[in-house]
């Protein structure tokens, strides 16, 4: 097999009959790079898409709700609606102990303020934290820490400072770590850099404290702002979500059905319907790509039965001369896996070429690294030369059905 695949003769004879027919056979080697040229790039954009709201979610544990308070817009238990409601610490205790399925709980608090550095100032959003923020929502730190227990024990002050915050307070090349910048009037070390999400966990700011610091200076006492939960991977998070405003209601004299007094923001479900849109691209871009790969393929066919059909004298000769059916199948067969490589190879380089120019030209934060996973190329090869290979089986098996009499008498 290997010594007919590299015979001189074989080829000359599968360019000479590509040669007689190069209109159809650019036209068919067209359609079949077509198709892969389809997969590819569709598919890389998907995995651009997908790679762009992985990142815009940054560390955010997926299996996340953020809850805040509003006004009351209903009447209940002598309170007048328009009440605002305030959560605490105790709730977060609450909402531990009486939840199914959670995993963790994290309160937080933010205050707008001055920010100082030497003759630089700036008014920005400073967050109070605990350490557990860093599990719900995993920090892309470019140098120093998080907060940890000893920060919060001791009430330390110190702050982590998203990388635009460095940008605007320090000088270019300085390193804030180990450096002071004064928040609401009182020193704080820098112990801690990062790069910020997309996707923020409720309202934006640049600066972490502790969250004992932070009652402390900003003087919040048992308040808190918003929390997230993260519940168990095998729990729903939409009726963690449900459960939990049920139950902060009921802590706080509020209506069982007022829609107003608690707001929320469930990660879970809008993750659940981007992932599900992202696939559903995917499937929609595996159906058109493979189906034009298809249609391609069987133009190939086509092709190889015309040439069957031109050649049925030069066929009957072959067999008079004492050509075996296996080796006029051979040839034939060949010459559709030819065809097809040649056109996968062609859509598989300009789907890259493709790819790598929407990389370089129009890449954002909706659409990071579109590539597409070496099996996914591997696939579409396989594919490519086991359809060559059983579409070229018909053209093959009409070639050795030729008798040399009635091919000569045709002639």
């Amino acid at each position: 097999m290997l010594r007919f695949l590299f015979d001189s003769d074989t080829w000359q004879e599968i360019f000479e009959g590509i040669q007689k027919n190069k209109f159809r056979t650019l036209v068919t080697i067209f359609g079949v790079m077509w198709g892969v040229l389809l997969l590819i790039s569709l598919l890389g954009l998907a995995r651009g898409v997908k790679n762009g709201f992985n990142n815009s979610i940054g560390g955010f544990a997926m299996n996340s709700v953020f809850i805040w308070t509003n006004t009351t817009s209903k009447a209940f238990h002598g309170y007048t609606k328009g009440r605002r409601v305030h959560l605490t610490l105790k709730d977060i205790e609450q909402v531990r102990q009486h939840i199914e399925g959670i995993q963790y709980v994290v309160p937080r608090n933010l205050s707008n303020t001055k920010i100082i550095h030497g003759f630089k100032s700036i008014d920005e959003g400073v967050y109070g934290d605990y350490p557990l923020l860093d599990k719900v929502q995993k920090k892309r730190l470019i140098d120093g820490r998080f907060i940890n227990r000893k920060d919060i024990t001791d009430r330390r002050k110190i702050c982590v400072i998203e990388e635009m915050i460095y940008k605007q307070l320090f000088d270019e090349g300085e390193n804030p770590i180990g450096k002071y910048i004064v928040i609401n009037g009182i020193d704080f070390l820098v112990v801690g850099m990062y790069r910020k999400d997309n996707l923020g966990g409720g309202p934006n700011a640049g600066i972490h404290i502790p969250f004992s610091t932070f009652r402390q200076v900003f003087n919040t006492g048992d308040k808190i702002g918003w929390i997230m939960i993260t519940g168990k991977p095998e729990y729903d998070i939409a009726q963690i979500e449900s459960d939990t405003k049920l139950l902060l209601k009921t802590l706080h004299d509020v209506h069982p059905e007022d829609p107003k007094a608690f707001g929320s923001f469930n990660l879970g479900e809008m993750f659940e319907k981007a992932t599900g849109f992202i696939y559903g691209i995917e499937f929609l871009t595996w159906f058109v790509g493979i189906a034009t790969l298809i249609a391609g393929v069987f133009a190939i066919g086509n092709i190889l039965l015309i040439i069957v059909k031109e050649r049925t004298s030069e066929i009957g000769v072959r067999r008079a001369l004492g050509a075996t059916p296996w080796s006029i199948k051979r040839q034939i067969v060949l010459e559709s896996v030819f065809l097809t490589s040649v056109a996968g190879s062609l859509g598989i380089i300009l789907g890259g070429g493709i790819l790598y120019i929407v990389d370089k030209n129009f890449s954002s934060d909706f659409l990071v690294n579109p590539t597409v996973d070496l099996r996914v190329i591997l696939i579409a090869v396989f594919t490519l030369v086991t359809l060559g290979t059983l579409i070229g089986l018909i053209p093959a098996h009409i070639a050795t059905k030729i008798k040399p009499i009635e091919a000569l008498r045709e002639e």
